[in-house]
């Protein structure tokens, strides 16, 4: 039998970003993955095949899994040769139990790697623009556990020390101890005047800082409501946050962005900016349910004047079709390519093949003129017509007939086999019903009606009133309609329905 493997994966505090990169290959070949509350669970999209998900969280003294639970999930898993990640936030050996939990794979002889991650002791006090060493300031630091009951008679931390020799201090998971925190680091002789800095949800998009001194800080997280996760930074570089704070001062900062689609590069901008993408896929593109039309139009190819794409997606199916059917690029000597969109054109491009048009408008209109304006109308004897046109149009399985009709209406011939299909995914349909609850959703954006259309019946009923106060952006015309025709209002549409040309029209409405 094969042996199962353990990788302990530090997640990071919450930027998607700061996931290392052995983290994600760790991820994209895992079989089953345990995993943290304090954690961005956007992570867990990097795990798009089949996989088993334990759910080990802790949150506010309630526990999904007790910590022996926990250890015989991952021994039981591992003894069946199963590949598994045990993902923390955080790094796992950062009051993360990762220790712990090391401990007993190793007397079980289970193999294991840790993977280290960007700690929140370091990473939310960079984020708030804190930095721990700073030549002027501070040349030392620690990090202390806040979870310790600090007013007990015998504590394990060495108050007197950390008061007078240690400049920066750093208390992870402090909120509730606060008070006995800052009596025992000032009846140690720490200043009262020294500064403090208490960071909740520290490098995400809701992260909040509050500074005082050391004297005050207690009262003002009380007074604030402010609740845990939260790091606490006690030392003179809190005075540099107002100088080098950077996280907060981002155009997007406090945004988080729905997609339901696939993440691409394009809305990366978005990230650049300072929000956080809410990734939640509403569809998944397959083959379509038969061959039988697009294998009868491939089998005839040569009949076609034109060859005609809408989308990436369609390309890639089609061409990967077409090979399987025992063709290959010279099978298209002669016939003529249409792209519709930058994307589209630049998929075609990436395989050899040379483009002849890309019309510069995507409605019908537009593309009819094109059409007829094209020589290859004259060729095939039409005069302001499209009659002995051929146009073979591979696309999705459920599309708009304008083009097509009007083709027909013309004299023209076209072929629209279904090349490939749209299904409804559910994945992420609870914790997404959870993010609309908390109004944590800033702008929603749809690429396509069936976007649309699955997340509404992914979220049921509530969805619609859910977006009522938040921004929608739109592709385009048809996917503007379906959310129109739901009662909804779009803010935000590009004048091509592209998503680079979206995430333009969404940077330049957020700075309105």
């Amino acid at each position: 039998m094969r042996k199962g493997k353990i990788y302990f994966i530090g997640a990071g505090p919450g930027d998607i970003g700061l996931l290392t990169v052995k983290g994600m290959r760790c991820l994209q070949k895992t079989e089953v993955v345990v995993y943290d509350f304090h954690l961005n669970a956007q992570i867990l999209n990097y795990i798009d095949h089949d996989a088993e998900f334990i759910y080990a969280g802790k949150r506010g003294g309630h526990h999904a899994m007790t910590q022996s639970e926990i250890n015989q999930a991952l021994v039981d898993r591992a003894k069946k040769g199963k590949i598994i990640c045990r993902l923390k936030g955080g790094d796992p050996f950062v009051f993360g139990r990762g220790g712990e939990e090391a401990e007993i794979l190793a007397q079980e002889g289970i193999e294991f790697e840790i993977v280290p991650g960007v700690s929140s002791s370091i990473a939310v006090p960079a984020y708030a623009g804190i930095p721990l060493t700073h030549r002027r300031y501070s040349s030392s630091f620690a990090v202390i556990t806040g979870n310790e009951d600090a007013t007990k008679p015998e504590s394990s931390i060495d108050w007197p020390k950390l008061s007078s020799s240690v400049d920066t201090l750093v208390f992870l998971m402090g909120i509730k101890n606060m008070g006995g925190i800052t009596s025992r680091l000032l009846s140690h002789g720490k200043s009262p005047d020294t500064p403090v800095a208490v960071v909740r949800w520290g490098t995400r998009p809701n992260q909040k800082t509050i500074v005082s001194s050391l004297r005050d800080i207690a009262g003002v997280v009380k007074e604030s409501k402010m609740r845990s996760p939260a790091v606490m930074i006690v030392g003179d570089v809190v005075r540099l946050r107002d100088t080098i704070k950077w996280y907060e001062n981002r155009p997007l900062f406090g945004s988080r962005i729905l997609i339901t689609r696939k993440y691409t590069p394009d809305y990366g901008p978005l990230e650049d900016l300072g929000a956080e993408i809410f990734e939640v896929q509403t569809t998944k593109i397959v083959p379509p349910a038969s061959y039988s039309e697009i294998d009868s139009t491939i089998d005839r190819i040569e009949d076609y004047n034109w060859l005609m794409f809408t989308s990436a997606n369609g390309f890639r199916y089609f061409i990967k079709r077409f090979v399987d059917r025992d063709k290959d690029i010279r099978d298209l000597k002669g016939i003529k390519i249409c792209a519709i969109g930058t994307k589209t054109a630049e998929a075609i491009r990436n395989y050899g093949i040379k483009i002849d048009l890309v019309p510069k408008e995507f409605n019908a209109e537009g593309l009819i003129m094109a059409f007829v304006k094209g020589h290859s109308v004259q060729e095939a004897g039409g005069d302001k017509n499209l009659e002995g046109l051929k146009i073979l149009l591979p696309r999705a399985d459920i599309a708009r007939e304008i083009f097509p009709q009007k083709v027909r209406e013309l004299g023209g011939k076209i072929d629209t086999p279904a090349t490939y299909r749209a299904i409804k995914l559910e994945k992420h349909g609870k914790r997404l019903k959870q993010f609309l609850k908390e109004g944590r959703i800033s702008i929603a954006t749809f690429t396509s009606a069936a976007t649309f259309n699955n997340f509404i019946d992914i979220v049921g009923e509530e969805a619609i009133d859910f977006l009522r106060g938040t921004a929608i952006a739109s592709i385009g015309p048809v996917t503007t309609k379906a959310i129109e025709v739901a009662g909804l209002k779009v803010t935000i549409m590009p004048q091509e329905a592209t998503i680079k040309a979206m995430v333009d029209d969404i940077i330049k409405w957020a700075a309105n």
